[in-house]
Parts: structure tokens; sequence; C-alpha cells
């Protein structure tokens, strides 16, 4: 028997964002847009949104959701929202690592990111499906004729105009305006955590990704983590401090990643990967936050994949961890 998705107190999600936030009933319903698929847009409170594929008319709350990507996700069960259906890093991988289970308690999984099952998506009977064009726009036409489909252009660096989108395509202005309100006094809070605006300013910070199959990988302005860093107002290393996504450097370039503060990934295996080789090397252990005992190996899934208000929450819990760590062995 499927089951319909429900609004829920998401009490670690509160704990993420130091917001409460209350549940909320709803009945389910079926439908979507294009082809017979006006039903669950049309009634009282629909309404229509500009997204990155033009202009979607959506039901004023719906509540048998699919999300396509992380950023998706994380926005529903930061709202509240369970959704019925989820897409999936890999097959047979969990949907997240970091966001409470009670928010994901029967979601369905509907194939790979990047590859949705659109039978078992239909299967589901939604009322909204939320995406984005980078992911899944060679999909676009097939997914609206099953429901109304909001897709922003892509994920990473616009996680908070994209939750914004997602908000009004669940209903939830109200309450995404209590979790962006939650998120700037957190900032605020690592901040002075930091020694201060002035402190932070100070301090580089890096971000270093060994992937498996790939050259190591040094996050740039133009990413999820790096529109954190630049929340805080941290300093960048000049080599990193630039638009675009990464740069990419040989385990012979690690010297790249020099910073005052440092965290550290790894995608695959960490042995194909690079990482073991590398972080046992002389070079990295030369790197400035190695050497004073501020590089910080941290959770890949979280870092890079949750991409959203909770996902930020618990990734500016870590970075005042991490920080009063290095403080309180003398090297903060």
């Amino acid at each position: 028997m499927l089951r319909c998705s429900t609004r829920v107190g998401a009490g670690a999600v509160a704990v993420a964002l130091g917001v409460a936030l209350t549940a909320c009933g709803g009945s389910s319903g079926s439908g979507g847009n294009g082809s017979g698929a006006g039903a669950a847009a049309s009634g009282s409170g629909a309404h229509t949104l500009k997204t990155a594929m033009g202009s979607v008319t959506v039901s004023a709350h719906p509540h048998r959701v699919v999300v396509l990507d992380t950023d998706a996700l994380d926005s529903a069960v930061t709202l509240g929202v369970t959704p019925v259906g989820a897409t999936t890093v890999a097959a047979g991988a969990p949907l997240s690592t970091y966001l409470p289970k009670s928010g994901l308690a029967g979601v369905r999984p509907v194939g790979v990111i990047g590859s949705p099952d659109l039978e078992t998506i239909a299967s589901l009977k939604p009322d909204l499906i939320l995406g984005s064009k980078v992911r899944d726009g060679k999909s676009y036409k097939e997914l609206s004729k099953i429901a109304p489909t909001v897709f922003t252009n892509t994920t990473g660096p616009n996680w908070r105009a994209n939750f914004t989108l997602h908000a009004r395509a669940l209903g939830e202005t109200a309450r995404a305006a209590r979790v962006e309100k939650a998120y700037t006094a957190h900032v605020r809070q690592v901040v002075h955590a930091l020694g201060g605006p002035a402190k932070a300013e100070a301090t580089t910070v890096g971000f270093v990704r060994f992937v498996e199959g790939a050259d190591i990988r040094l996050y740039l302005n133009d990413t999820f983590v790096g529109s954190i860093f630049h929340d805080l107002g941290l300093g960048r290393p000049a080599d990193q401090d630039k638009d675009g996504f990464s740069l990419d450097v040989s385990p012979e370039r690690i010297d790249k990643a020099d910073a005052g503060l440092l965290f550290y990934s790894t995608y695959g295996d960490p042995k194909k990967a690079g990482e073991t080789a590398v972080v046992a090397g002389p070079l990295w252990r030369g790197l400035t936050a190695v050497r004073d005992g501020r590089a910080f190996r941290v959770d890949d899934n979280l870092w890079m994949l949750g991409i959203g208000y909770t996902g930020a929450g618990r990734i500016l819990s870590r970075i005042e961890s991490d920080w009063s760590k290095a403080a309180a062995t003398g090297s903060g």
C-alpha cells in the first residue's frame, strides 16, 4: 500500500536549524499539469510559478510530492513535507545520511538522480514534482504529463533561491521565512564563535575533495560549500577565491590547498581516490592547516549533497565544533 506524503514536525530539523517546525496534515490527491493533469492544480489556492521551464500552475498545498534531487529533498523535509518518492545518488543507496529518519519514513525510491523511473513516479500519483533542468530537463515533457513539475535551473550555489521556489510550490512560504531567519541567526552564532567578523575574514578556509577516478578538487566560490564560507565572511586562499566550481590538481600540486582552516572529504574508496597516500605525504603535512591541527575530515554525503537549509545548518555546526576543538588545543 502506497503511503501518502505527510507534513511532519521534524524534530531533528528543528535542532539543526534552531527553529521549531509544527506539524500539519492533509489528504492525498492526484493529478498534474499538461495532458489530462490539470485537476491537481485547479481549485482554491492554485497559483502559477515562474520556473526554469516556464510558468507552472500548482495547487495550494500539494500532498503527494516526488523529489528528483538532494536539494529538493532537503527543502521538502526542512519544510515538514515527507515526499512519496525520491531519487537516490546510486541504486540501493540511502535517501540521505543526515536528514532525520522521521522525515523520510515511507519514501519510495524512484530511480537514480538524473535517471528517474517515470513508471514508478506515475504509479505514486503525485500532485507535484520538484527537480532541476540541469538534471532532468530531458525528461521534463514526460514528467509534466504526470504532475505539475517545478524545475530550478541547477543546484549548488543557487540553493537559497531554489529553496524559495520549492517553498512556494509546496505552499510553505511562512514556514520558509522562519527557516531562513533561523539560518541567519545560526550564521551569526558561528561567526561569534570564530572570534567575530574580523577574525573570520582573516582566516582563510579551503575545501579539498578526493575523487575516485579524477583529480583532487579544490572547491571555489560557485559551490554550495563556497556559499556557506561566504555567509560566514571567511577568507579564501587566493587560488580558491575565484568564480567557478573547482580547481583540479594532481597530488603533486596539493600545496595549492594551503589554508588556515581546511576541510576535506572523499568520494569513493580513500585509497583509490588518493586520499590515503596524499594525507600521509610530506606535501600534505606541510600545509598550514594540517601543521596547526586545523584540517578536518568531513562527511562527503553531507558537504556535497546536503544542499539546503538543514544540510547547511549541520555544516555550520560542524565548522563551529571543529574550530572549538582547534582552539582548545591552542591552535585556534
